[in-house]
């Protein structure tokens, strides 16, 4: 695993070295059973000598679990607690870092519009995997998950009717083009990547948990170089801050992990 770890990083720059490996063995040895493959050195020399192959990987190692309005509570807090001091600024950048295929953007994007602040916000959304931001870029999600997707808005404090913010087909649902107005999807990798712009907010919200504590004292490094004085840092619930770098932060609201720079 160390040897084809460092040849991915060696031929593409994606550094897998310091995610748990608990995470990326699940991953390899799936990708080992659909390929028929019987050891992890036979995928290596696919990795090396088969085009397209090291593509496959990148996007199985990509971690996309996600939805609209994920963990309600957060949302909620959110809107709550910081959206009021958000209102005292004239404009807003706000950083989504491992947007996955974009859900939880879409749903920031409807939170904002309800608070009178999206016209004056914009959204920076990024994740390592080129294919979810292509479909990040869609807006597009399958009609059978807006039920649930529904159930979270509510939860969250959503005040119009959800079905206001998307059009349907037979099979998808597509968010109006207005939210995409304010927003700018790229790729981005947290593991080798570094600040790009200045934010009022950032949203790392369960992607910290698949690093080790080598890679996350990175990340938060670069999260902090990047935000503002007094911006907002939102991480997973499940999500520790125990790098150095949390001297750099107060804990604003402790039961749904978002914090504050000094």
């Amino acid at each position: 695993m160390d040897l084809l770890l460092e040849a991915i990083f060696r031929i593409r720059g994606y550094d897998f070295r310091n995610y748990l490996r608990s995470s990326l063995r699940r991953r390899i040895r799936n990708r080992m059973n659909l390929d028929r493959l019987p050891t992890v050195t036979a995928m290596l020399e696919k990795t090396l000598y088969e085009d397209g192959y090291l593509e496959k990987l990148l996007e199985d190692f990509s971690i996309k679990v996600t939805e609209m309005f994920r963990d309600p509570n957060f949302f909620l807090a959110f809107r709550k607690k910081v959206v009021p001091i958000l209102r005292e600024y004239p404009s807003l950048r706000i950083w989504h870092a491992g947007c996955a295929t974009g859900e939880e953007v879409y749903s920031m994007a409807i939170l904002l519009q309800e608070e009178g602040l999206l016209e004056r916000t914009s959204i920076y959304a990024t994740d390592m995997s080129k294919e979810a931001i292509v479909q990040a870029k869609e807006g597009k999600f399958p009609l059978k998950r807006m039920q649930a997707y529904t159930k979270n808005y509510l939860q969250a404090g959503g005040i119009q009717e959800f079905s206001a913010y998307y059009s349907t087909d037979h099979t998808h649902a597509y968010v109006l083009p207005f939210m995409k107005k304010h927003m700018t999807f790229a790729q981005h990798n947290l593991a080798t990547d570094g600040s790009f712009n200045e934010f009022h907010v950032i949203l790392c919200r369960n992607v910290l948990i698949y690093f080790n504590p080598t890679l996350q004292t990175r990340v938060h490094g670069v999260l902090a170089d990047s935000l503002a004085q007094d911006g907002f840092l939102a991480l997973g619930n499940k999500e520790s801050f125990l790098s150095v770098h949390k001297a750099r932060f107060d804990e604003y609201w402790q039961e749904e992990r978002i914090f504050r720079k000094r």
